[in-house]
């Protein structure tokens, strides 16, 4: 576009160089020039107007470019004056919470109240730690109480010796945990009634129960013997048949039949009881079961008179209702005569002085707690009323 010169510009140079050069031109001269010079106007407007196109789409992608530059910068600019609000709130409430923290002065108090309340808080944990130990230890002490107790009541009740051993060695464990050289005497008395207990006879009681038991089984299924008598002998079979006859008279063959019939004995002397009805049998059966019932009961409390007393009883209800000719009524009283021989009385030994004892270390203790738990409240008062005596700078 610089080097392009206008028809104005180029007129006078072409009259100037015309006559220098060239003669004048002909008519055919004339007629060509306009046309190249319309060619190269047209050529010039279109580079001009190519030119002119570039510009405005470099100039509109320009101003595109430049827009959204904008836009972005606006959006980051946004965001900072966000985070410059979120700042200046935050150092408003930090501002705030600094105008609510405490000054030097009191922030010192609190920290000398903050280091008394550790202390007592430590001290506290301690007190608790003793207190629940002492608990422990008061309440372990009154199990061995209470099970010394139980075996004396054991002994004097049931006579039971193995379960009064089994709890005064329960007893004897408890002390044995406490690690307590005071409770050596309490210990020796245990000892003494342990050994006590193990020598002391201990009949099975169970044992006999159950054959008790047994003999009232076999006492339910016993029967009444039938009396039987012998056709054979008698006073009429003798007279009938005497002895060296061949054959018999008419008279002879009548007291054979007779002697089928009835029978003399002069010579009996054994009793011959009547055969019990139904009635009488069960009454009899219940005498007798009862009778061995009530030794059960004498076993197991050890009662040695009420378990004799019954065996006597039994027995002489089967001596006076069953014939000793029956095997099982034989059995039955022979059985009995052996068990009446049994020892189950039981000499328990005296839980009194174990139990004392226990008594006397478990009241010398608390004693002693309790002292020494005086001992304590004492110094602290005193220490209390030292530091209450102190100046201020020196507390």
């Amino acid at each position: 576009m610089s080097e392009a010169t206008t028809p104005k510009e180029q007129g006078p140079k072409e009259h100037e160089q015309a006559p220098l050069d060239m003669a004048p031109d002909t008519p055919a001269a004339l007629s060509s020039k306009p046309a190249a010079r319309g060619n190269g106007l047209a050529l010039l407007a279109l580079m001009v107007a190519v030119a002119g196109a570039a510009s405005g789409g470099w100039g509109l992608w320009q101003l595109q470019a430049l827009d959204a530059r904008g836009q972005q910068q606006s959006g980051q600019l946004q965001e900072a004056r966000e985070q410059a609000q979120s700042l200046t709130r935050a150092d408003e409430q930090l501002a705030a919470r600094l105008d609510r923290l405490p000054n030097v002065e009191e922030l010192e108090t609190r920290r000398r109240l903050l280091t008394q309340l550790q202390g007592d808080q430590q001290l506290l944990n301690q007190r608790l730690e003793t207190v629940l130990g002492a608990s422990r230890q008061d309440w372990r002490l009154a199990e061995a109480e209470h099970l010394l107790r139980l075996a004396s009541l054991r002994l004097s009740a049931l006579q039971d010796i193995n379960s009064a051993t089994a709890l005064v060695q329960a007893a004897d464990e408890i002390l044995h945990e406490q690690d307590d050289p005071a409770a050596f005497a309490a210990r020796e008395q245990l000892a003494k009634s342990l050994q006590a207990l193990r020598s002391t006879l201990n009949p099975d009681r169970a044992g006999l129960f159950l054959q008790l038991g047994a003999l009232r089984e076999q006492a339910a299924q016993l029967n009444a013997k039938a009396p039987e008598f012998n056709g054979e002998g008698g006073v009429l079979n003798e007279l009938a048949a005497p002895e060296g006859a061949a054959e018999q008279e008419w008279w002879q063959r009548g007291l054979q039949t007779l002697a089928e019939y009835f029978r003399l004995d002069f010579n009996a002397d054994g009793n011959v009881r009547p055969l019990l009805s139904g009635q009488s049998l069960t009454q009899v059966r219940l005498a007798l079961s009862l009778a061995l019932e009530q030794a059960q009961w004498g076993v197991l409390h050890g009662q040695t008179a009420v378990y004799q007393q019954a065996l006597k009883q039994a027995r002489e209800v089967l001596d006076a209702h069953f014939d000793i000719d029956n095997p099982n009524s034989r059995a039955l009283r022979v059985r009995i005569d052996e068990l009446i021989e049994r020892p189950i009385g039981v000499t328990p030994p005296d839980l009194s002085p174990a139990l004392n004892a226990v008594q006397a270390y478990i009241q010398a203790k608390q004693s002693a707690r309790s002292q020494h738990k005086l001992d304590a409240e004492s110094a602290a008062l005193d220490a209390g009323d030292v530091e209450a005596s102190l100046p201020e700078d020196l507390q």
